[in-house]
Formats: structure tokens, C-alpha cells, sequence
């Protein structure tokens, strides 16, 4: 097959591909996506070197960057991680050649996109393992790459998620809604279902390639947690790896709805496909897990709980008539009520939430109005949930905190035959 034949078929660019040919097979492959991360990419691509000249010297490697249409001169920090084995003036020697390779995918990002490109490199480099490392993981070391390859290149796992140590308030999306619907519905108690640090095994890597959703714009965002459906759907193993320490990022306001189509419209999404998969099961599995499940910081931070409160109030009041096509009466009339509470008195109950959720994955699946409003209108929801949260968590130990997210891990898993009633009558 022509070069030119292949990179149709792969939507590699001709360049790009002839670069792959120029490598040749390798045994891991290291995937960095990027868009405009000159400020942060050098010191992580060269902990990834000298991780993988530290753990890996023998093997024969590949670091790929799938960029966005970075303006900023990324493309070439990464692309200088290339090391021959005869370089000169270098303090790092490597038995053999890595190789250190860049293309533009887009004019624009697209996450879903910089994963494909990852996913075609590895497919046609015949990688046995491979990472992808985020642009932004500035706490990165050098045992990361080492905790996440091992198990897949040692061990024959087919994909490996990390867990970190984070601040108690860090990824309350991640730990009211994206953690504990994903294990009340599947079964498995991954942590990190939707990860931007994850290896995976070359089987997986083509088995989801080859599912091919990449022309639906739908397909475009949430790729990460797909990846880990795709995973559990197929029977693949996986496990967890502490990394240690990762950065609270502080988010604007404006980033929820799109952090929601990643996450939770990609967890919908999946549960029409894999229903039968997912409608026997009951409670949980622990899944393997090298170091920690989780870990918790306390550190002082700001946060504007009155604006969280207040948002909510304000989207109960303006989006009555959305919530009337998606929500049971009770459940709406419930909302109503403590959106009329002063901040001393409002909670937002687990209960209450996990029939909120479970009632929106219905509508979801329904389609009872536009499967992005319904995403949408979840952000005032979300952000009156996240005010509770915070209430009862602002005095809380590292314990604590963790008790009360398993706490609601188990009422999401108490009502999943809410869920299952719902999605096969009618709302």
C-alpha cells in the first residue's frame, strides 16, 4: 500500500506519515496533544525524557505530539525531546534513537481529534504500550510515565487511570456526578473515568479507533471518557495508578457547560449502546489499584459560594418550563422549594440529586427536548449541588470528605432502579 493510500485511510497527513515510516515499529509510544502550551510543555517534555531514559532506556520509543494549531512555538519544544544515541553534549544517553514527532491536526483543537491522531500513530508504529501525557500536568515527575506504563508493558493490563492527591474542593464535578453515576452504572470504581494522564495497551488503542465515531461532532469532545466506556464495555482489564499530586486549577464560570459535553453528555451517551451491559448490574467492584484510591488536601481556598447559590436560584426560576419537559413534578417541586431557602437553610440533598441525575440521563435518552439543552440546563443544578457540597465540607477532615463522597457514591448506587423504571416507562 502507497503512502499516499495510507494516509487516506488514517487521515494522517502525508508528511506525517512518512515521518512514522522513517520510525518504524516501536514498543511505547508517548502522546502529548497541545494547542498554544509553550509556557508549560518544556519542563513536562523533559521530565518525560529523562523518565523514559531512566525506566525505559531499552526499549524503543516514540513521543508524538498531535497539535491543535499552536502559534506559540510548542510544536518545537516538543519536537527538540528527540535524543539520537551518539547526540553530543547531552547529559542523557539512550541505547536507542527516541524519536520525537509533530503534526498539526486542526487549524483549531479538538480533543477527540489529538486523540485519534495518537491513536492512528500508535496503530501504525505497532506500539505494545502507550501513555498520553496533558500539556498542563506541571507536578508531573518522573515516576508518572513509570506508574502508568508499567502496568500495561509488564503486566498486561489494557488500560491504566491515574488517581492524584487533590484539594478537597478540585473536580466536584468529577466527585458528585462523573465518578459516582459512571460506577453506580457500570459496576467498577474508577475514580478518574474521564483522565487527561492514561496508557492504554495497543489492542484497545485500535479496537476504539476502529469504532470510527470521529466525523460526529459529538465524538469531538469527551474522548477521554469514552475511551474508559469503550474499555469497560469491551471487557478490557484496567487498574488505577496514584500519581501523586495534581495543581487545582481554578475555572471560569463560563467553562461548566463545556466541562458538562465532556463528561456527563459523553456518560449519557453511552448508556443507550451498552444497556444491556449495564442494566443487570448491581453495587460495585473495586478495580486493581497501585498506591492510593484517593487523597485529599485542606489548604485554605476562596470560593464564591453565594454566587453558586444564587445561580442556582436564578436557573430554577428562568428555566421552568425546560425543567418541566425533563423533570417529575415531585422532583421539580422539590427544586422550587429550596431554591426559596435562605444560605443557612439550603441543602441540596443526595437523594434529591441522584433523582435530579437519574432524571436527566432519562430525558437524555429520550430526547424530550435537545440533547444539548438538557446538558445545559444541568449547570444551575450542578452549581446548587456543588454549594452543598461545599457547606458541608468547608470544616471537614481529609477523612471526612472522603466518607461523604462514598456516601454518595452509595445513594447513586441505592437508586439505580430509579433509573432503570424510569428509562423503560414513561417519565
Amino acid at each position: 500500500m502507497t503512502e499516499a493510500k495510507l494516509a487516506e485511510e488514517s487521515s494522517l497527513s502525508d508528511d506525517f506519515l512518512g515521518q512514522l515510516i522513517s520510525v518504524g515499529e516501536v514498543d511505547i509510544l508517548v502522546g502529548v496533544p497541545t494547542h498554544n502550551n509553550a509556557k508549560t510543555i518544556g519542563p513536562i517534555v523533559e521530565t518525560i525524557q529523562a523518565s523514559l531514559l531512566t525506566f525505559f532506556p531499552r526499549e524503543r520509543i516514540a513521543i508524538i505530539n498531535a497539535d491543535g494549531g499552536s502559534r506559540d512555538g510548542t510544536s518545537g519544544l516538543v519536537v527538540n525531546a528527540a535524543i539520537g544515541d551518539t547526540r553530543s553534549g547531552s547529559k542523557m544517553y539512550a541505547l536507542r534513537t527516541l524519536h520525537s514527532i509533530s503534526t498539526q491536526y486542526a487549524s483549531t483543537p479538538a480533543g477527540g481529534m489529538a486523540l485519534r491522531t495518537i491513536l492512528a500513530a500508535a496503530e501504525l508504529l505497532r506500539a505494545k504500550a502507550c501513555v498520553v501525557i496533558s500539556p498542563e500536568s506541571t507536578q508531573m515527575t518522573t515516576d508518572w510515565l513509570a506508574a502508568l506504563l508499567r502496568p500495561i508493558y509488564a503486566e498486561q493490563f489494557d488500560l491504566v487511570l491515574p488517581t492524584y492527591r487533590r484539594h478537597r474542593f478540585d473536580g466536584i464535578l468529577l466527585t458528585n456526578l462523573v465518578y459516582p453515576m459512571t460506577r453506580a452504572v457500570y459496576g467498577l470504581r474508577i475514580r478518574e473515568p474521564y483522565a487527561l494522564e492514561f496508557s492504554f495497551s495497543g489492542r484497545l488503542g485500535s479496537q476504539f479507533l476502529a469504532q470510527n465515531p470521529w466525523l460526529e461532532e459529538t465524538a469531538r469532545a469527551g474522548s477521554e471518557i469514552q475511551f474508559t466506556l469503550a474499555a469497560i464495555a469491551g471487557g478490557y482489564r484496567i487498574c488505577q495508578s496514584f500519581l501523586g499530586a495534581r495543581e487545582h486549577v481554578e475555572r471560569r464560570s463560563a467553562d461548566l457547560v463545556p466541562a458538562l459535553r465532556q463528561t456527563v453528555g459523553a456518560l449519557f451517551s453511552s448508556l443507550e449502546p451498552n444497556f444491556s451491559l449495564w442494566s443487570p448490574k448491581t453495587g460495585s467492584q473495586p478495580i486493581p489499584t497501585t498506591g492510593a484510591e484517593q487523597e485529599f488536601t485542606l489548604e485554605p481556598l476562596r470560593i464564591n459560594r453565594k454566587r453558586l447559590r444564587d445561580m442556582f436560584s436564578t436557573g430554577v426560576a428562568e428555566l421552568e418550563s425546560v425543567f418541566r419537559a425533563i423533570l417529575s413534578a415531585p422532583t421539580l417541586a422539590e427544586l422550587q422549594r429550596i431554591a426559596g431557602l435562605d444560605e443557612a437553610h439550603f441543602r441540596y440533598s443526595e437523594e434529591l440529586w441522584v433523582k435530579t441525575v437519574y432524571e436527566f440521563a432519562v430525558a437524555y435518552h429520550k430526547s424530550v427536548i435537545s440533547q444539548d439543552h438538557i446538558i445545559q440546563a444541568l449547570a444551575p443544578l450542578f452549581r446548587g449541588r456543588a454549594f452543598t457540597f461545599l457547606m458541608e465540607n468547608r470544616n471537614g477532615s481529609a477523612n471526612d470528605v472522603g466518607n461523604n463522597i462514598e456516601g454518595l457514591c452509595l445513594e447513586f448506587e441505592r437508586m439505580k432502579p430509579y433509573l432503570l423504571e424510569m428509562w423503560s416507562g414513561r417519565q
